[in-house]
Formats: structure tokens, sequence, C-alpha cells
């Protein structure tokens, strides 16, 4: 037993982390890549291991016994031997279940019933498909495997014909390889069955190329910079990568805000020089993607290509939104525009923000197994819980880097977080309390007194560039009204919107109101201070993206402020988006505001002092 040291370790899979210990902070990278966060109050942080956790650990490259040597040793009392094995046996189930590839068969193009009386059909047309082999070494699992209801109906036990063996007739009983035949186009579905099964399948079928695409990266921009990839943007692509064989390819990098995840993406464009089709989350990120490209490429005008609301064109690198994605004129009614997906031989697909692919998508993602595709992401948390259909379709994660660690190096900006924590107007008390449980959330977070605070902090910073970020457009519309400030929401023309975040970039504007539009691939590296005054009902994935509007590199500190109602549901909502902060390293201040009084204590020394 080592009382100083900051973890325990529980039978039933939790890690208690004791934050004041002396080597906490060391605890908690190293528990990032195969452990999630659930709780994270003042003294001892709840961790949790999954499955998903390690399998996504396992296949960046960690092995069970790296996990097992983490815990022992941050470990206060002796790790429990059931824990152990459970990792072990958890961890070891990735790769257990492999796909290969197996023989083209003849299909009949289309079938005809002749009478014996008849005199003989023509020869029936055929056409050559693809087929797929699952196998395992381990007849229990190819058992399992077989009676798994959903999986019968996709899988066909076969024989193995040797695939990749060179004296397939020489194996022992012993050795056997249990298989499964299965159709090409049944490659994504399968892996989302069976990981609801715990059998993730490490998929390794060679991807197929795209058209050829002649692109590279600038050493000097458009705009007369020079232009140098970071090491850990060309690690993150190369994890992706690999030597291009079977099982490499695909996968998910997980990178902050700030850090570069569009240098990552056009670093594995330059790597395999393929037509690509990137997706993102609005039409200001599509209008990024693209000035980037243009800057930091060879590319020229004619091979990009926008596909949105506004202009549908394709081109050998194109640029989508998921929203023109996911529209349909009827509400029961097909995708129009997923046909872009096969309308070019794409070599490449790139996920934006991979964290807010919408489901629909994901039956697309299904059918694109052969297509090499990186997610990018800040955070693998997803709202609606489908984390595990961006580890089977779009891949594993396949690089990560802790927040803190690039902060270190100087590639983020530092950061202190500030919760400023105020009262409900005692005119509103009687009505908070009868309210229904969603009004309950708008009445908390409209509390006018928020704008005072708002006002106030622009006051404290005047040297700073600030963004104030909310839900509510009613609260957002009277606090750019009393700043007199631009103010960016969804109903702003494209072009509005994009010059306004120019006119924020260039210096002529230091105060920018947003709404969630801004929440995703913005590009305003010169934002310092983020004031929160609303959020979505306790989102992790939305304080990501939040902080993440203020973590370019600078020379100043970065502050994240966000507004609270005291002794009402935002609180409760707060602590929920705290988690990821914590989960990050970064820690909270919390500031009790009556009066204008209560900020000088900003001016105290702070924790990152």
């Amino acid at each position: 037993m080592q009382f100083d040291n900051p973890l325990i370790v529980q039978g039933d899979r939790t890690l208690l982390l004791d934050v004041h210990a002396p080597l906490a902070n060391e605890c908690r990278n190293d528990l990032i890549p195969f452990a999630e966060l659930e709780r994270s109050p003042e003294h001892l942080h709840t961790y949790r291991l999954t499955p998903l956790s390690l399998w996504n650990a396992t296949s960046a490259g960690l092995t069970p016994d790296d996990a097992v040597a983490v815990l022992h040793k941050y470990a206060r009392y002796d790790v429990p031997q059931n824990i152990e094995m459970w990792i072990r046996e958890t961890a070891g189930r990735f790769g257990k279940l492999r796909l290969v590839p197996g023989p083209k068969i003849a299909v009949p193009l289309k079938t005809k019933d002749v009478l014996e009386s008849e005199a003989p059909a023509e020869p029936v047309k055929t056409v050559e498909e693809q087929l797929l082999y699952l196998v395992t070494d381990y007849r229990n699992v190819y058992l399992e495997i077989k009676a798994n209801p959903q999986a019968k109906k996709l899988l066909e036990p076969c024989e193995y014909d040797g695939t990749g063996i060179e004296n397939p007739a020489e194996l022992t009983e012993n050795e056997k390889i249990y298989c499964f035949s299965l159709k090409l186009t049944d490659r994504g579905t399968i892996k989302q069955v069976l990981l609801n099964s715990l059998w993730p399948i490490k998929d390794e079928v060679q991807l197929e190329d795209g058209e050829p695409l002649d692109f590279s990266l600038r050493e000097t921009t458009a705009g007369g910079k020079n232009f140098e990839i970071r090491e850990y943007q060309k690690n993150a692509a190369q994890a992706l990568i690999g030597n291009k064989g079977p099982g490499t390819g695909f996968g998910t990098i997980v990178l902050p805000c700030g850090a570069g995840k569009t240098i990552v993406g056009m670093t594995v464009m330059d790597m395999l020089k393929t037509s690509t089709l990137i997706i993102t989350t609005n039409i200001s990120a599509v209008h990024q993607w693209i000035q980037e490209l243009k800057d930091k490429s060879n590319l020229t005008d004619e091979q990009i290509a926008e596909y949105s609301g506004e202009n549908k064109s394709l081109a050998p690198v194109t640029v989508a939104t998921y929203q023109i994605l996911t529209w349909r004129p009827e509400k029961d009614g097909p995708y129009p525009h997923f046909s872009i997906f096969t309308q070019r031989k794409w070599g490449l697909i790139i996920y934006d923000e991979v964290h807010m692919l919408p489901a629909p998508v994901f039956r697309v993602v299904a059918e694109l197994q052969a297509v090499r595709r990186v997610g990018l992401t800040a955070t693998l948390v997803r709202e609606d819980g489908c984390e595990g259909y961006v580890f089977s379709l779009v891949g594993p994660k396949r690089y990560d880097v802790p927040w803190k660690e690039l902060e270190r190096d100087h590639w983020i900006a530092t950061a202190e977080c500030v919760e400023v924590r105020l009262d409900l107007p005692e005119s509103m008390e009687v009505e908070y309390a009868v309210a229904p449980a969603r009004e309950k959330h708008k009445m908390a977070s409209i509390n006018a007194k928020k704008n005072e605070v708002v006002s106030e902090l622009i006051k404290k910073y005047p040297e700073d560039k600030i963004l104030v970020i909310g839900q509510y457009l009613d609260q957002l519309n009277d606090i750019a009204k009393e700043l007199s400030a631009p103010i960016i929401t969804g109903k702003t023309p494209n072009s509005e919107r994009d010059q306004i975040y120019k006119d924020f970039r260039e210096g002529k504007i230091h105060v920018l109101v947003v709404s969630k539009v801004a929440n995703f691939a913005i590009d305003l590296p010169d934002a310092s201070i983020a004031i929160q005054v609303s959020g979505t009902f306790g989102s992790r994935q939305e304080e990501a993206q939040r902080l993440g509007r203020i973590l370019r590199p600078k020379e100043r500190t970065s502050r994240f402020f966000t507004l609270i109602t005291r002794n009402t549901v935002e609180e409760d909502f707060g602590s929920n988006r705290q988690k990821f902060l914590a989960e990050q390293g970064y820690s909270y201040r919390i500031i009790r505001y009556t009066d204008s009084s209560n900020l000088s204590e900003l001016d105290q020394q702070s924790y990152l002092e």
C-alpha cells in the first residue's frame, strides 16, 4: 500500500482519483487513454473502465499490460485481481474477430424460370461479387457468433480457404480457423451488430484506392508565411495512414480545438494524394476549409468545390455540410444528397467534428467501408450515446494528446476557467418554483442579471477579443443591443456572417455575440475570452467546443467564463459540463457575484500562477 498514491481502484471498475495527492496530474494524464471520467467534484474524481474505452486504447497501441501497469503505478491499495483479469479479457477481445478478404464469386445478373419442356435458356449473365471472411481462431467465439440472431442474417458459416496462410492444409485441429462469409456491402453493418454484443471486429481488408490527385502542401503559404507541420500533427496523420496496408487508413484523431485538426486532415491528403470528400458542420466551416486548402496547398480553384445549400458542385476535393446531406423533401422520404458519396471514386473521406456526425449518415458510412476515412474531433463524447458507431464505422481512436500537454508545449493557449454564480431575481423565485423542468432551465439561463455581469467583464478586459456565447436568441439579441456589438445566429446570412468573422479577426471589432452556430469549426485565432451565458443542458461536447474557441496559441492567458444562476437546475447541468474540463486537467475558479466588486477576485493569484 502506498498511501501517498492518488488512485483507488475498486472492484466495480470505478477508479477514484484523489486530486490533492502528489501524483494526481500525472495519473490523470495516464488514465485518459483508457478510462472515462464520470464525476468530478472537488476532491475525488471518478473514472470508469468500459469496453469501448479499452478497445479505443488497444487500437491506438496501448496493450492490456500497459493499462494494468498504470493502475499498479498509481494505486493507493492493491489492485483487485478481478480488475486485472477483466482488463486483459476485455481488451483481448479486440482482434479475436478479424475481417479478411474472401473470394470473388459470380452472381446472376438476373434469373429466369424455364419449364423443363422448353428449350434450354440462354446462359444467364453474371457479375463478380466480392465476399469477405469473418474469421477467428477460437471455437467458442465462433459458436457464440453463430448463435447470434442478428448476425445470422448477415453471416454464412463456411470453410476458410486459407487466404493469407502459406500452407492452410497443414493446419492442425488446434490451429483451425473458424470462418463466416459475408457480402462486401454488409461490412459496416456486421461491425455494428457485433459491437453491440461486445465483440469488436478488427478490419484487415485492404481499402480501395480512389482517383489520384496531384496534392502537396506548401512550405510557404499563399499569404507569404512560413508553413511547417508540427510533430504531433505528423504523428497523428501517420498513425492513421500506417503502412497503407490492411487494417490501416481509417480511424479517429482526437486533438483539442486550436491544435490544428484541419492541418492534420490536409497532411493525410498529402500522404494519400487522392480525391477527397470533406464533410463539416456548417457553411462557415466549409469556407474555412476551402480557404485553408487554397492557402496551404497547390490546389487550384477548379480542383475545389463547395457542396452546400448555396452551391452544389463536385470537384476532386469537395467540401460539404452535414446539413445538406441529411436534408430530404419529405419526412419519411430518401436523402437525395447521399448520392454525393458515390458520384466520384473518392479515395478519402474526412469527417470534421466527427462527434457531430448525424445519425442518418451512419447508414451511408456503414456502406463506405472500402474508402479510407478519418474522423477529426476534440472529444469522443456524444450526447446520443453513439460513440460505438464512430468506433465501428468511421474507425477506432488512432491518436490522442492530452490538452494540458499541448498547453505545456505552447501549441494551445493557457486557459483559466471561471464560474460566476449569481442569484435569481427575487421577482422570479415563485414563478421559477412552480415552472416545469424545461422552463426552469430556460428561466435560469436567461437570468437578466447575467447581462450586467457580461458588461462588467467586458469593461474589465478592454484589450481582449471577447466572444459572448449563448443558447437563447432573445437573450443574445438583448446583450448585443446593450453592448452595441454584432451578433451571429443561424439566421445571419452567410455572406454577412463571413464578413463579421473577418472583421473580428482583423481587430475591427473586439466583442462578438454568437449563438451555438459558432460552437464548431470556426477559426477565430485572436479570441482570448469567452463568456458563456447559457448552454445545452449540460453538454460536455458543447463545453469542449466553446472552450476551444479561445485556445489558439497566443501570448496572453485565455479565460473561459461560465455564468450560472445559483440554486437552480442550471447548477446541476453546469456540474456535468465541468466533467469535460476536469478530464482535460483544467481547474474551475468559482466566484459568487452580487455586484461588480466581486470581480476583483479575478485579480488575485490563481492556480495558473
